[in-house]
Order: C-alpha cells, then structure tokens, then sequence
C-alpha cells in the first residue's frame, strides 16, 4: 500500500476487532454467569498473550500495516532498500557516509529525534548526501512497547518535530526501537500520516562483533523487494576495533551490485 494511499479514517485489523468482540463477550458472559467467570477471565488472558506476541514479532501485521519488504513494482525492478539505525553517531555516521558516498547508493536513516538535535550538523549532512531521514523515536526508549497511545505519541511527534526542524523534512516512515510494539501504535501512526517499516532481514550489529556472520545473514539470498537493516548509532565492534557496519557494508554494496540489484530509499518506493 502505498502512503498516499491510506483510508481517512483508522480501520483496526480483524485481530484488534475480534479481540474487541472477546473482551465484550468474555464481560457479557462474566455477568450473565457469574459461575462462569475463570472462563471469561481466561480468554481475556489468552487474547492479551496474543496480542503481545503480535507486538513483540517485528515482522507481523496482525495489529496494522507494516512493510516487511518494498512493493510489488519495487520488487519486480530488482530495486532493494538499505535502511540504517539508532544515528546519527558523531564517529561512525561519517564513516557510513564516506562509504556510501563512493559508492553513489542512497540509504534511509532510521533517526533518534534526540540525536538529531544533538548534532544537527550531521543530521543536515545525511539529507545532503541524498539519503532520507525517518523517525525513529524521540529517545529511543526501550519500554517503548508499554507506552500507552500519549506516550507513544509524545515520543513520535517529538521525533517528528526534531527532525523537520533540523533538516526541514518531515519523516513518512516510522520504525519502533527494536521493531517492538503493541495495539496502541498503529492509531499514532496513521494519525500522524506515518506508515510503519521492519525489514525484510537483519545482521543483528548491535550485539553481534562478527562481521562476517552480520554479513551472511544480510546476504541470504538477496532478492528485490529486501528490506536490510543495519546500525550506526549503538553498532557493536568487531575484534578489528571497527563499528561492525563499516567492515560489512563495502562487502555487501559488492555481493547486491553483482546481482544486479539496485539501493533506493524507501520514499523511492513509494512513487509507482
């Protein structure tokens, strides 16, 4: 779907409906026989487990729209987006740059509101280079996925605001720290006209020091359509005493060019 393409008003998917429709059943029932309540309180507890497993699986869309891989037409075009977190780092952003920048490819910035204001210089030098930055989180807050909807709007509008006003663009895609969610942030999003991004595969180079696994697992079988993920904010050191995306990265732009894939952000994927 595309981002222009969104309905007017927020529609919540049949697993949020049916989860309505329990919780109003599970109460009927609880008053109608009150003997019966242990088995309205399961179900309650039941669908609340579900609806955490949903949030705590990156990749589903059982609580809202979420690209897990570009479009269709993306796809076909053999066209792959390379998407970049938790920056920008005053050490390692520079650095993914310089890379990029030699090898004439276009990223997205997954951006941490607070950092961008915090060196708006670099922020600005992102957008410059051609890249997109997109919102990430105001504070990148790992208890995000227990926010209510006033926390999580708080922390994306905050995001929002920081961003525009530094670089002068509004973010159209959001991504939650560590892909981590729950019911509330899909209203937020599609009130604030954000559509939610994952990935398609990632290296996990936050923990992971070996460059060569993050590598292997970036490159499985790449096919148009990916969604790779990477880190230049919180990026772990390989034994080298490197950020692990800078060893990574020049191996990777090689395997995805002698495939004859192309990087693109992800607004490119949104024109058809």
């Amino acid at each position: 779907m595309s981002h222009s393409a969104r309905s007017p008003r927020w529609t919540p998917t049949p697993l949020l409906k049916g989860s309505v429709a329990l919780h109003v059943g599970a109460a009927a029932l609880a008053l109608a026989r009150p003997g019966l309540w242990p088995v309205a309180l399961c179900a309650v507890v039941l669908d609340h487990a579900g609806l955490t497993a949903a949030g705590l699986w990156p990749r589903s869309r059982w609580l809202g729209p979420n690209w897990t891989a570009l479009p269709r037409a993306s796809a076909e075009r053999g066209e792959i987006a390379l998407t970049i977190d938790d920056g920008p780092d005053p050490e390692i952003t520079p650095a993914v740059l310089a890379l990029l920048e030699r090898r004439e490819v276009r990223a997205t910035f997954f951006c941490v509101g607070e950092r961008v204001l915090r060196y708006p210089d670099l922020a600005r030098e992102i957008a410059a280079r051609g890249h997109v930055i997109e919102n990430h989180t105001q504070h990148h807050r790992h208890d995000f996925s227990l926010l209510g909807p006033r926390g999580m709007r708080v922390e994306i509008e905050a995001a929002q605001h920081s961003i525009t006003r530094v670089v002068g663009d509004p973010p159209r895609f959001f991504r939650a720290p560590a892909g981590l969610r729950n019911p509330f942030l899909e209203p937020v999003l599609h009130r604030l006209d954000l559509q939610l991004a994952s990935w398609t595969r990632r290296g996990f180079d936050t923990v992971n020091r070996d460059s060569d696994d993050v590598y292997r697992r970036l490159c499985r079988d790449p096919r148009g359509g990916d969604i790779l993920l990477l880190h230049d904010g919180h990026a772990a050191r390989a034994p080298s005493g490197a950020a692990v995306i800078t060893e990574v990265l020049p191996r990777l732009l090689d395997a995805l060019e002698s495939r004859a894939l192309k990087l693109i952000t992800l607004r490119a994927a949104l024109t058809p």
